[in-house]
């Protein structure tokens, strides 16, 4: 089966099982999967029993596709996302994305935790993320392109939509929350970086670095979805000096949900300007 046969064939699946037709939809990076407490679910998928859709292993992330209001607006929700370094394919990575956009979903709001490699940066910082640098070994878009997705070359020169990024700020500042707005290095992982890695990331233009998003967004723009993505700051890796003497897991996605609450804000005002244009001229 093809990938644009595949796509219908899960959002058909999807469509019998929930009544909800959401224009947003919102995928929970590491330790930011308690953001689905806040929304009234109305219906929850396991990852499991979706067709062609793969399955989450990574401690953090929740497995389910969540369907319900957020500040009374419907969204979609992924509760936790797939990994390349997970052994998926890239497509694999990146068909949720497809499916969302077979649903009916205009606008993607991601979310990730990163390493931090800007000197006035800290941990627990937010970093709205303004464009990416694709360090990841494969790209979701090789291969036969099928027009029906989208064009062969879709342009990425504001992958990252620049109305969102003003909105976003207005927020932030509105709230007297501290943020930065930087280049997320996309890299494959799934090894926390080394000291002169994170030096290189630094000195190519990075802002902070990670192990997801970047496939999730070039999809997303192929098929002409509006994103929005920002990072939980969740370790520095650059001064090397600011380095922590050992990174884990376990203090990433600690760091992540300590800093929840401004992204669950963040991504409330958000959705609430999706479904009044009049906030996003």
């Amino acid at each position: 089966m093809e990938l644009f046969e595949r796509m219908q064939a899960t959002a058909s699946f999807i469509q019998k099982r929930v009544s909800y037709r959401p224009k947003v939809a919102v995928v929970l990076g590491s330790g930011l999967g308690n953001l689905a407490n806040e929304i009234d679910i109305h219906a929850e998928i396991p990852y499991a029993e979706i067709p062609h859709f793969p399955v989450a292993t990574v401690k953090g992330h929740g497995g389910k596709l969540l369907f319900g209001l957020l500040n009374g607006q419907e969204v979609l929700a992924m509760s936790g996302r797939f990994h390349y370094y997970e052994g998926h394919s890239i497509e694999s990575v990146s068909f949720p994305v497809r499916v969302m956009k077979a649903l009916g979903i205009e606008v993607l709001l991601l979310s990730n935790a990163a390493g931090g490699i800007k000197p006035d940066m800290k941990v627990g910082d937010l970093m709205l993320i303004k464009d990416h640098i694709n360090l990841q070994p494969e790209h979701p878009l090789r291969g036969l392109n099928d027009e029906r997705l989208g064009p062969r070359f879709p342009d990425m020169t504001q992958a990252y939509d620049p109305i969102f990024l003003q909105h976003a700020a207005e927020i932030l500042q509105q709230h007297k929350i501290p943020f930065h707005t930087g280049v997320y290095v996309g890299v494959q992982g799934p090894t926390f970086e080394t000291p002169s890695e994170y030096k290189f990331f630094h000195l190519i233009g990075g802002d902070a670095v990670g192990m997801s998003t970047v496939p999730e967004v070039i999809v997303a723009r192929h098929m002409d979805i509006r994103v929005f993505a920002v990072s939980v700051i969740s370790d520095i890796g650059y001064p090397t000096e600011m380095m922590e003497e050992k990174i884990s897991h376990e203090s990433v996605l600690a760091m992540a949900a300590a800093a929840e609450p401004h992204v669950t804000l963040l991504i409330k005002g958000l959705i609430d300007s999706v479904y009044q244009p009049a906030n996003l001229s």
